[in-house]
């Protein structure tokens, strides 16, 4: 009895302990959450000035949504027009929300779609209709069943093809809808075409005052948005590898740490690109929609998606430089003082030439002529005449280490080390299982020829292990060899970014380059009685401008 007492009082003792705990752990995150509630407003203050702050057309959308509810809701507000339209006045609000997007493309896109989808169900739900009141009670169900089933299967199968699910899904997906509701609706409600007009309507009114409002109203295009996306891409790149060779070369090492990698500006610099893929085509596709609004609208989009995708190639590279800093295995700095100048050399032409690039598509006029100038095939001779200067750097220590020749009994010694490496069974060793029962001698062979394998493996072992590591002495700048082949990799893809921004200036007609500082060509005539010896004191000195 004594014993159940003491064991009661420790399960009671456990579990009180128990609930302290678990009281400690909820005081413990009503504390948090406190901190939390009390720094929560000035936090939402911080998001939401953030926000308007890097896109101030944001707060112009917003106005522009929030003005087209008001005047939509009239629909509602105002007796005159609710008497007109009643209860289907909520379809145009929902156009308002679904239809109205941030760009004029887009919002084009959807509100089309919207309405010629409402349309064209209606037109051929009023067909399916008049079809239908000329059979019986149970013929009309069956008809209007089978009718819904085969519009419903051929809709569903023709968003698979690749143009239509590109360009007109969404307004499948509004024939589908509003055909079944009217479809189904008439075999109850006798005045259908009374609900298919009120839908229309609606729909049109709402759609109207979207297109009104982002045509007019402060447009945001979507051709312009891809535009100046393009440009800020080579920006970002051009920032990204100047930044990304000065820190390889800088004197300072700095703590890598993977919660700074957002703040990162090399990272900032190349992610936009590498995640562009879907923004550019959506961009692409709906800059298609925009009318011609002025006289650079109609762009080749197409042509700037194909420029996004060799971005993309040329940001891999970048990604590999920006790994290049973050290896374990580092060459040290004193080794890469050596090719400092002419990789910085290398690494600022590079970053020019894509300024250019971004300059000529925002300014929309061609490429300089000499966009690839002496100085960017300058640097890239300067590295390579470095690099052969250092031949030592990037093989093994051992190579050029003077070793007194090996031998005979060494030598040996190693062949026969090379020939137990290399040895392969012999075929006698490849016999069947049934020579093994059958043959006892066999079997007795095997087995010593077995164990003497075994030891044999077990002596060469440690030997080629230590021959294996030995070999794993590499050369110090073989890290940088992997950083220097990267950075001529660069040039070679900014080439084909030159290329696709040519092409893209030919389709464009971008105006033609017209060079800012113009050189001036100065012809002098030597005046008569002067000497030969007083045009070589007039002449500007070495270095001068």
């Amino acid at each position: 009895m004594f014993s159940w007492i003491a064991l009661g009082m420790d399960k009671m003792n456990f579990m009180s302990g128990e609930i302290a705990a678990c009281l400690d752990h909820m005081k413990k995150h009503v504390k948090i959450v406190g901190a939390k509630m009390k720094k929560w407003p000035g936090s939402t203050w911080e998001t939401i000035w953030e926000v308007g702050r890097e896109d101030p057309r944001r707060v112009i959308h917003g106005l522009k949504v929030g003005l087209s509810l008001t005047l939509v809701s009239l629909l509602y507000l105002m007796e005159p027009l609710f008497n007109g339209i009643g209860q289907n006045a909520i379809w145009a609000v929902m156009t308002v929300v679904v239809v109205l997007e941030f760009t004029a493309g887009a919002t084009l896109c959807k509100g089309l779609n919207r309405g010629l989808g409402t349309l064209l169900a209606g037109s051929l739900a009023f067909v399916m209709e008049y079809i239908a009141e000329e059979s019986g009670h149970v013929f009309r169900a069956i008809f209007i069943g089978a009718a819904v089933f085969f519009i419903g299967f051929a809709s569903t199968y023709i968003r698979f093809f690749p143009h239509i699910k590109k360009n007109y899904d969404y307004g499948v997906v509004i024939f589908l809808l509003t055909f079944n509701l009217i479809t189904v609706s008439s075999y109850r409600v006798h005045n259908v075409l009374k609900i298919a007009h009120d839908r229309f309507y609606t729909i049109a009114i709402g759609c109207g005052i979207c297109l009104l409002m982002t045509l007019l109203v402060f447009p945001n295009w979507s051709g312009v948005e891809l535009h100046h996306s393009t440009v800020s891409k080579l920006e970002g790149l051009a920032k990204s590898i100047e930044a990304c060779v000065n820190e390889y070369f800088s004197d300072e090492e700095k703590e890598t740490s993977e919660d700074k990698s957002s703040e990162d500006p090399i990272y900032k610099g190349y992610k936009a690109v590498l995640d562009s893929k879907s923004s550019d085509e959506t961009l692409a596709l709906h800059a298609s929609w925009e009318p011609r609004h002025w006289r650079h609208c109609r762009f080749p989009w197409q042509q700037y998606v194909k420029l996004g995708s060799t971005l993309r190639h040329f940001g891999y590279t970048v990604v590999a430089l920006h790994g290049c800093l973050q290896t374990e295995i580092q060459t040290p700095r004193r080794v890469r003082a050596l090719f400092k100048d002419p990789c910085i050399r290398l690494a600022s032409e590079v970053s020019k030439a894509l300024r250019e690039l971004a300059s000529s598509i925002r300014n929309r006029r061609q490429c300089s002529p000499e966009l690839l100038s002496d100085h960017l095939h300058q640097a890239l001779q300067d590295l390579n005449t470095a690099l052969k200067s250092q031949p030592r750097l990037f093989l093994s220590p051992k190579t050029h280490q003077s070793t007194p020749t090996p031998t005979n009994a060494n030598a040996n010694a190693n062949a026969n080390l090379l020939a137990l490496a290399t040895q392969k069974p012999e075929k006698g060793m490849g016999v069947s299982l049934t020579s093994f029962k059958t043959d006892t001698l066999a079997l007795m062979e095997w087995k010593s020829n077995k164990r003497a394998s075994c030891e044999q493996a077990k002596t060469l072992r440690p030997t080629l292990s230590k021959i294996a590591i030995t070999s794993l002495e590499f050369s110090e700048a073989l890290p940088f060899a992997a950083f220097a082949s990267l950075l001529v990799e660069s040039v070679a893809r900014l080439d084909l970014v030159i290329e696709e921004v040519e092409e893209l200036g030919r389709i464009a007609s971008f105006k033609e380059y017209e060079a800012e500082d113009e050189q001036v060509v100065v012809t002098c005539e030597r005046p008569k009685g002067e000497s030969v010896a007083g045009d070589l004191k007039n002449l500007p000195t070495e270095g001068a401008d």
